[in-house]
């Protein structure tokens, strides 16, 4: 039976808290909305979960992203209950716990004195889990658990085919969803309007928001990047990315190009919110901006893969979207550790892969044609299995979304949710021509390779030995060598993933 996803009708209580989980922001939110339209007294706070931490390593930029943008939140409390004439304003604060959640809600919840904790709904199965444990024991103190749709313009039970069916082909999908939106599902929760509701958080339960020190957790490299975070920061990147969406449809392409929103971690985490996006996009689109409509195919392709874990919790488990890809036998053992090395180092001897690989590995991003032809690589050319690829996307992407990245390398291994056929095989030397035809984005990330004139660029095994020593580079699998040659032949991996493939057929 699929997952029951509809949030809970909210009744009026004297003082109710609201959970932050993937919204790190205080307009435009669901739950925080309800709540304070449906409640005297509104606390707010965020959970540094122990139950996700433990598993990460001690520098990761996805919590450093989270401890930088929650002073937003905290600052916009404020805001919001000061311009409500509250006296208490400075004493609104964002409660922060670092501990188990299911441990730590209740917890708080009850000293507090609140009846009911207010979420928006999460829709990975893990987490769902988590919030039915919540539930119980919150249920045990006799405070109720509300949540609301959120993250999503529409969930999953709200775009259905005719027949009343989830729908696991993107394109009738897109279809169904355009036909179903109207304004009304864009309209922003009004939450200042209500912010006469904050409370004041008792002196007893106040406490600094904590460093990264405090969490156990060192620095990254998020400042020398300079992505900006919290709220503020997201609506810096959208004020830059917009003057740019008429040409999104053509230059989302090309990697060296300042050509996409770099808006992903901020959906990840909500600071910003999605139905924003969607209203700018949709009316956009209407007026015949095509490089809107691009973009909010992009924010649909999102809903997509959410309705699709929601509705196949088992894909979080490894299994394949179309169980007969389950019986591909894919390289193993030494083999398949060394190729796949080669790969996350970004050492496979192809340029635009290379250069793929090693912007995930300093930034925590990957370009999304190159997240197609990095994972179409590591399936289709060296024969590694696609979860190998998940797990290694989801440990260092910044905006690491579970849907998505699922979603995605299924759909790149062919397994997924795709109309079409298994064989199709990206090409990176066709790919790298193409998309990157000047040779900047490789020349960035993959240095040793920049004096190399094109078109060998994109090959660098082509050039003829004179030019390459004229350059002094040496190709080669030694570690003195400066670039290696490829680890695969084009021609023959192919071939094999024809032949590996086949297993679906019987």
């Amino acid at each position: 039976m699929p997952i029951q996803l509809a949030p809970t009708r909210s009744p009026r209580y004297s003082s109710a808290l609201v959970w932050l989980r993937r919204d790190l922001r205080a307009h435009d939110h669901a739950a925080l909305y309800h709540a304070l339209k449906n409640c005297q007294q509104v606390f707010v706070c965020f959970v540094f979960d122990t139950d996700i931490l433990a598993a990460l390593p001690r520098i990761d930029r996805r919590v450093e992203f989270i401890a930088a943008s929650l002073p937003d939140v905290n600052t916009a409390l404020q805001a919001m209950a000061q311009a409500a004439g509250l006296a208490h304003a400075s004493q609104v604060q964002l409660l922060v716990r670092h501990g188990s959640a299911c441990e730590e809600i209740p917890k708080l919840a009850a000293a507090l004195g609140v009846q009911a904790v207010f979420v928006n709904q999460d829709y990975e199965a893990a987490a769902i889990a988590r919030d039915q444990q919540v539930r119980g024991r919150l249920a045990n103190l006799g405070i109720g658990l509300h949540s609301f749709k959120d993250q999503v313009i529409f969930d999953a039970s709200e775009v259905r085919s005719p027949a009343g069916r989830a729908y696991s082909v993107y394109s009738a999908y897109r279809r169904a969803w355009l036909k179903k939106l109207q304004a009304f599902y864009l309209q922003p929760y009004p939450c200042a309007g209500y912010a006469a509701h904050l409370a004041a958080v008792p002196a007893a339960l106040q406490t600094r928001l904590p460093s990264l020190q405090d969490l156990d957790f060192q620095p990254s490299n998020l400042a020398q990047l300079k992505i900006p975070t919290g709220s503020s920061g997201a609506a810096q990147m959208l004020t830059h990315f917009w003057p740019r969406i008429s040409h999104y449809a053509h230059d989302r392409d090309y990697p060296a190009q300042r050509g996409v929103s770099y808006l992903s971690v901020h959906l990840r985490f909500g600071t910003l919110s999605i139905r924003q996006l969607g209203k700018l996009a949709w009316e956009s689109a209407e007026q015949g901006d095509t490089g809107a409509q691009a973009w909010l195919n992009e924010l649909i392709w999102r809903d997509f893969f959410m309705q699709v874990l929601a509705q196949h919790p088992r894909l979080a488990t490894g299994k394949s979207f179309k169980p007969a890809y389950d019986a591909i036998v894919w390289e193993k053992g030494v083999l398949a550790k060394k190729l796949f090395a080669a790969w996350c180092a970004g050492r496979t001897g192809y340029p635009l892969v290379d250069a793929a690989m090693r912007q995930l590995n300093y930034s925590g991003y990957m370009h999304n044609r190159l997240r197609m032809v990095a994972a179409s690589f590591l399936c289709k050319h060296l024969g590694v299995d696609w979860r190998w690829g998940e797990a290694y996307f989801a440990e260092k992407l910044n905006d690491f979304d579970l849907a998505a990245n699922n979603g995605g390398w299924q759909w790149a291994a062919g397994s997924g949710c795709d109309a079409q056929p298994y064989f199709r095989i990206f090409n990176p030397v066709l790919q790298s021509q193409k998309f990157d035809p000047n040779g900047a984005f490789i020349r960035r990330y993959v240095p040793e390779l920049a004096a190399l004139p094109l078109p060998h660029l994109h090959a660098p095994w082509q050039a003829a030995p004179i030019e390459l020593q004229s350059l002094g580079l040496k190709l080669g699998s030694k570690a003195s060598d400066h670039y290696p040659l490829p680890i695969v032949d084009q021609r023959e991996a192919v071939e094999k993933t024809k032949v590996r493939y086949a297993a679906i057929k019987s």
